[in-house]
């Protein structure tokens, strides 16, 4: 006890879907089926990066490891929510809440410095072609996705102590899908004033300043492409980069949104929607826009797997 009718928190009750009991076995019907098809789609998008010749560059190295990274981000909160959804208890210990935290946090920051380092790529094979082979070599490729991984795990874990050091007292139920920032500093007690500036400068490093970065080069990319005299290399530079556009755009933008707005002014059901569009939309999303739009992915594809597979 630290004071009278006050009780340590020693584990959370993420109430996630609760309040709608009629559709639980719709809702993990429809998320098993998401994960299974994040984990089908950006598989083969790992396989076919790996295994055919023609996609042993540098752009397709990076969606290999940015497929991989969608996996593993996935997976530290939906087959949890999942598994609430099926046996409807929905209690997790602080041990395992600080871990999905801290899980969730490197992985999305890895995320938006993996996506930043691809448009980079792109800005060079556009905009510098002849010397692209020189600038993206393959030393500096894994130096690039080392660095990302590296410099969000280190600064998360940080956040994650920061977070898991504010006392929690009285209520546990979060009213979220996973343990994420927002929702346990509504249950931390104490002045958590240090802990919100940590939050915003976290955001502004690892999601304002990347995509402050991608849209200069976007900027860059779209006016070296309006220069090039030909038609056809002109739809091709496009078509390249608008896979890219539309995973950032939809991550960016719920990520900056749920982190970035003062959580006493934004509602709970709108903080779930968009948690599940940079967790869960997006990774399913990733292999579809790049294999639809992308020939050489589509001939790796049907080189791989039985042509009534790809049809």
């Amino acid at each position: 006890m630290l004071g009278r009718n006050l009780t340590i928190v020693v584990e959370f009750i993420l109430l996630g879907f609760s309040d709608l009991p009629k559709l639980q076995d719709v809702l993990f019907g429809i998320f098993l089926i998401m994960y299974m098809s994040i984990l089908l789609g950006n598989g083969l998008i790992i396989l076919i990066t790996k295994i055919d010749p023609s996609l042993q560059t540098p752009i397709y190295f990076f969606l290999g490891n940015f497929s991989f990274l969608e996996i593993r981000y996935t997976s530290v909160t939906l087959p949890r929510m999942m598994m609430d959804l099926w046996t409807k208890k929905r209690n997790i210990s602080f041990l395992d809440c600080a871990l999905q935290l801290c899980f969730l946090l490197m992985l999305g920051g890895t995320e938006c410095l993996l996506l930043a380092v691809m448009v980079y790529d792109h800005c060079v094979a556009i905009c510098k072609p002849l010397y692209y082979s020189l600038i993206m070599n393959y030393k500096v490729c894994i130096q690039l996705v080392i660095g990302s991984w590296i410099s969000a795990m280190t600064i998360m874990i940080g956040q994650t102590y920061q977070i898991f050091s504010l006392p929690f007292c009285g209520s546990n139920k979060l009213n979220h899908l996973f343990c994420d920032i927002p929702p346990l500093l509504k249950l931390a007690c104490g002045n958590k004033l240090t802990n919100e500036l940590s939050i915003y400068i976290d955001t502004v490093v690892f999601a304002i300043v990347p995509f402050l970065f991608i849209l200069g080069s976007y900027i860059k990319i779209i006016t070296t492409i309006l220069e090039m005299p030909s038609v056809t290399g002109r739809y091709k530079a496009f078509s390249s980069c608008s896979s890219h556009l539309i995973v950032v755009v939809l991550f960016f933008f719920s990520a900056i949104i749920t982190y970035s707005i003062p959580k006493s002014n934004s509602l709970s059901s709108m903080d779930k929607v968009l948690s599940l569009f940079y967790t869960i939309v997006t990774p399913m999303l990733n292999p579809m826009t790049y294999s639809l739009r992308n020939k050489d992915v589509i001939a790796a594809l049907k080189n791989l797997l039985p042509k009534w597979l790809v049809l």
